[in-house]
């Protein structure tokens, strides 16, 4: 699974797909790699948010914390049935909205990937199903649920986001863990929904994917 997703949208845009309110000095960060800023709606008193998290929790590694090493940031949620995110799944206050446009995986040869994107069709804005803490280390946090990817990606990847269109929010972000737990393991966007957009930007590069007539 990719570490690299990205926003191509205006805030107003962001703000009224998700009914969200808006702080002042929020910032859209171009593209976003694991460790960095990314965006993502929380709830509150049944009010939404825009806020900006870093993408990552910190990592469970006591070899490291036993050498007083940094912790590394943990930002994809391969297996929501795994104990260690028991807490998250019982308690929607941990739950979040990942706002996205696109998601990238590194395609090509080794030493010469490029990136490919990945959206939705007829869905500028959409939003990918993320847990959210506050912590010690990196301050407020979010990480991804991921799934088996569903055809289209599969030449790049074998695994992509929780994708959750906008009439899958509220379960998201209110429904018992059985409805999260089948957002990872049930149906997903179909194969021929996905966009794939192939370019020459080197991955390691800032080159960004194009932008999705607006529908909003």
């Amino acid at each position: 699974m990719s570490r690299l997703h990205a926003v191509q949208a205006d805030i107003a845009d962001v703000a009224r797909h998700f009914d969200a309110e808006v702080p002042d000095g929020l910032t859209i960060p171009a593209d976003t790699v694991e460790g960095c800023p990314g965006l993502v709606v929380i709830e509150r008193d049944g009010r939404r948010y825009l806020r900006n998290y870093h993408w990552g929790f910190p990592r469970p590694d006591r070899e490291r914390q036993e050498r007083g090493d940094p912790r590394q940031p943990l930002g994809l949620v391969a297996n929501v049935t795994n104990a260690m995110w028991d807490r998250y799944v019982a308690d929607p206050r941990y739950r979040c909205l990942i706002v996205l446009t696109h998601f990238a995986n590194p395609d090509g040869e080794p030493g010469k990937m490029t990136r490919t994107w990945y959206s939705v069709k007829d869905h500028p804005i959409l939003a990918w199903a993320g847990f959210c803490r506050n912590t010690p280390e990196f301050g407020p946090v979010y990480a991804g649920l991921t799934r088996d990817e569903n055809g289209a990606v599969r030449p790049t990847n074998d695994r992509m986001p929780v994708i959750l269109l906008p009439d899958e929010y509220d379960a998201w972000l209110h429904g018992a863990a059985e409805e999260l737990i089948r957002f990872q393991f049930g149906p997903t966007v179909a194969p021929e929904q996905i966009i794939v957009d192939r370019t020459d930007d080197r991955w390691r590069s800032h080159g960004l994917p194009p932008r999705q007539s607006s529908l909003l």
